[in-house]
């Protein structure tokens, strides 16, 4: 095939690729993105998106189940799984088909096959046309990552099972093992007991999703535990055995003691790996780290000028928005414009794990870590109006501020909606409000975003209504 010359060239069309390609396209960049599979990488096909398909009808299974609490009599409500999988693959089929709608909007180049750097301006992709080269002003090296393995518990996508392998299961296991207790734990756990399976979460830290606030961990797992899901923490998973057809997980539990949990899938939850070998880094001299992260600065430029990376790849976050501010970044760099790097203190962080939790900014703990006279401000969905009438009463919204200076440094809610109410929280961090600004900000009633106003009141005097 004949070379073609681009302004930039993106290897991957995940929501960071295929962002960045789409903000370069609209500064008068030609852009092209390199794809060997589906449009819209992990997030749309296999992450992000099919995830919450599940996770909503579970949501939607509950409520009708608990509706009679409210008036609501159904009979014979049960999952038909297989309708439930129908539901998760229409929507991935629509959102990907979006991407390369969009991708077409913006007169922007497809090539599928794998891309594979060969020098800081060339590509070579393999594909089933044969192969080309690109040739390209700068590259973006968006890769994405992959479901890593346990020495003991390699993934087969039969028994032990990886994020993905989980998405394409025909049939809900009866009983479910997880280890790993963060993001995609959390979530997979909320999605299947919702479907009938029994969980079990085992996680080898003190508690799980550990990247949130302390409180905010805890009040999740009490959540987990009045349901049924078992967690396990401060545990050592020692062995797997799947000779019966099952699996048999042995561990040693917080008290040092031999146990063993068995179940019909084991989901592995614990890392993913980024997607960076045998791409050309090491042949072009991009330097990367000891677990293959790609080493870039804060204009996510890596040490050769032209190759930039972003998601994944770079390990910041593992968010699929992150990648995209990420993708929108490098483009206007490219361009010649005035760009803020991204502030990894202020990226919100959602999980629609049940209830659901959502975060930005400093934990309690990191806030008086780096030195700061830590104020808190919290209110409970007990006393909010709103989550009393939805009957989701559980969580609380905490405000962790400076006292010197009044200025809010983190958010955390658990509770109904609180991936939505993180809206009010990132943009109250990103325009550096304070305790102060947000009191004075007159909050919607009833409504349960107005947890966060009485929150800010419980930074001074107290909240109004609890």
């Amino acid at each position: 095939m004949a070379d073609t010359q681009y302004d930039l060239a993106v290897i991957g069309s995940g929501p960071g690729g295929y962002v960045a390609a789409i903000r370069a396209s609209q500064l008068g960049m030609k852009a092209t993105v390199i794809e060997l599979g589906e449009l819209g990488g992990v997030c749309l096909n296999v992450g992000c998106i099919p995830s919450k398909a599940f996770l909503h009808t579970a949501e939607v299974l509950n409520e009708a189940r608990e509706g009679k609490r409210i008036g609501v009599v159904a009979d014979n409500i049960r999952l038909d799984f297989g309708a439930t999988v129908s539901f998760k693959e229409r929507v991935v089929k629509q959102m990907t088909g979006g991407v390369g709608g969009l991708l077409k909007k913006n007169k922007i180049d497809v090539i599928k096959g794998f891309g594979r750097l060969t020098g800081p301006n060339t590509i070579s992709v393999k594909g089933e046309a044969g192969e080309q080269t690109v040739n390209a002003k700068n590259i973006i090296v968006a890769t994405g990552s992959t479901p890593k393995s346990l020495p003991f518990a390699q993934i087969d996508e039969n028994t032990i099972m990886s994020s993905t392998g989980m998405l394409a299961l025909k049939e809900v296991p009866k009983r479910l093992l997880v280890i790993g207790g963060g993001v995609i734990g959390v979530e997979m756990a909320t999605a299947f007991h919702g479907f009938g399976s029994e969980v079990t979460i085992l996680e080898a830290l003190p508690r799980i999703i550990r990247l949130a606030d302390e409180e905010v961990s805890a009040e999740l797992t009490r959540a987990f535990q009045r349901k049924g899901i078992k967690v396990l923490t401060n545990v050592k998973v020692g062995g797997v055995d799947t000779s019966n057809g099952g699996v048999r997980v042995t561990y040693t539990d917080s008290e040092g003691k031999e146990q063993q949990a068995e179940g019909d899938k084991l989901l592995v939850a614990v890392a993913r790996a980024p997607l960076t070998k045998n791409i050309g880094l090491e042949e072009v001299g991009v330097a990367v780290d000891e677990r293959g992260y790609v080493l870039v600065n804060e204009m996510m430029q890596t040490n050769i000028p032209s190759v930039y990376s972003i998601g994944d790849c770079v390990g910041k976050t593992g968010l699929a928005h992150v990648a995209s501010a990420e993708g929108i970044l490098v483009a206007e760099h490219m361009a010649g414009h005035h760009v803020t790097p991204i502030n990894y203190d202020k990226v919100p962080s959602p999980m629609w794990c049940s209830p659901q939790v959502a975060y930005v900014g400093l934990t309690e703990a990191q806030a008086r870590e780096r030195g700061y006279d830590v104020k808190v401000g919290k209110f409970p969905f007990s006393a909010s109006g709103h989550a009393t009438i939805r009957t989701e009463r559980t969580g609380f919204v905490k405000i962790v501020a400076d006292k010197k200076y009044d200025e809010i440094l983190g958010i955390h809610i658990i509770g109904p909606e609180a991936t939505e109410l993180l809206g009010e929280a990132g943009i109250a961090l990103s325009h550096e409000a304070t305790g102060e600004s947000l009191v004075h900000t007159i909050h919607a009633h009833p409504t349960l975003y107005e947890a966060l106003g009485e929150a800010g009141h419980a930074l001074f005097e107290g909240p109004i209504n609890a």
